[in-house]
């Protein structure tokens, strides 16, 4: 297969971009009340600095202004932001275990956050944290689920992608078994649990943008930075050592970078699951295995696929809403059934 050269890519980088901000306009405009999207780019436009566009604007009902700003804009960013994170932290593990399969649900971290955001809620710490309450919870679900899998897992110096995935359906089973009694025992939290337990949007608002996206950007970031790395250790960790990294080191802080941006989306959103399997894998097939590429690719794609696939979850069904891990987990599992019937799933 032939990669798109540098020139390529960066144009394909800006295509994706400017795609994933037309769909995300797009689905502002999808919804009861009936607005153009006009109404929605024009509005958008007129609240960016040095741009002024209120002498168009002024003409469009002011429930439509409420509509976009304070319901689905915040709503479509907080979306783009979890598919960002989701699909980056997949495509870190997938290249760090060399793996198509690895994915932060299938490894359990979703779990871990899930429950550090489970437990913040019944201990009412956010009378001390505010509005970080549930990512810094979440973080440190995730860590531990990362960190218990991870041991779990190794056998001497390596870790074998199998015993990893048997060590992530272990720990997640348990996980999941400890927020299910939590769901009984703290009945009166129920349904806020249960938005985490199945993935969802609905209810969400610019205070849960503000708590989630210094951790997703800095995640996303530290990410980046390690690309080379990242690249390095498709050679093996015996060639990424002969060029000066130190493996081990490199692992540990790309899986806390990862369970990061994992537990900050989950904060926010929930357990949504197989998209960082999806995502990176399908952009591989197109763009390569170069970090450098394939990392920044999967931002976007994944951004516009969780803005879609949430759009889709919100109106297929109206005026019910189906949480969108429903929707994820029916594209997700038969894939996930495909790459383990494949013969040869090392695809790097």
């Amino acid at each position: 297969m032939i990669y798109p050269q540098k020139k390529s890519w960066l144009f394909i980088l800006f295509s994706l971009f400017i795609l994933c901000l037309i769909i995300m306009l797009f689905c502002m405009t999808i919804g009861p009340a009936n607005i153009t999207f006009k109404e929605a780019l024009l509005l958008t436009l007129d609240k960016l600095p040095f741009i002024d566009f209120q002498h168009l604007t002024t003409t469009f009902p002011s429930s439509h202004q409420t509509i976009i700003f304070q319901v689905r804009m915040p709503r479509v960013i907080l979306a783009a932001m979890t598919g960002a994170a989701l699909t980056t932290a997949g495509a870190t593990m997938q290249g760090l275990f060399k793996n198509p399969m690895a994915d932060p649900y299938i490894l359990g971290v979703s779990a871990g956050a899930s429950l550090g955001a489970a437990v913040a809620v019944i201990t009412g710490s956010s009378n001390y944290l505010g509005i970080w309450t549930l990512p810094i919870y979440a973080f440190m679900g995730a860590i531990f689920s990362t960190w218990v899998v991870y041991y779990l897992a190794r056998t001497g110096n390596k870790v074998p992608i199998y015993t990893l995935l048997l060590a992530g359906v272990a720990l997640s089973s348990l996980l999941n078994a400890i927020i299910s009694f939590i769901l009984i025992k703290h009945s009166q939290e129920m349904k806020q649990i249960v938005y985490w337990t199945l993935g969802s949007f609905s209810g969400t608002g610019w205070e849960q943008v503000i708590a989630s996206l210094p951790f997703i950007t800095i995640g996303i970031l530290l990410i980046l930075i390690f690309a080379k790395d990242l690249n390095a250790m498709l050679l093996g960790e015996e060639g990424a050592h002969n060029l000066g990294i130190n493996v081990e080191q490199t692992k540990k802080l790309l899986l806390i970078f990862s369970a990061l941006t994992v537990a900050a989306a989950v904060s926010v959103s929930g357990t949504i699951g197989f998209v960082g399997l999806i995502i990176p894998h399908m952009v591989r097939l197109v763009v390569g295995p170069d970090h450098r590429i394939l990392l920044t690719t999967s931002v976007l794609v994944g951004a516009t696929f969780m803005v879609f696939t949430d759009t889709v979850a919100r109106t297929i069904l109206a005026p019910v809403e189906i949480p969108v891990g429903i929707i994820t987990a029916f594209l997700g599992g038969p894939f996930f059934v495909y790459l383990l019937r494949r013969k040869n799933i090392d695809l790097f």
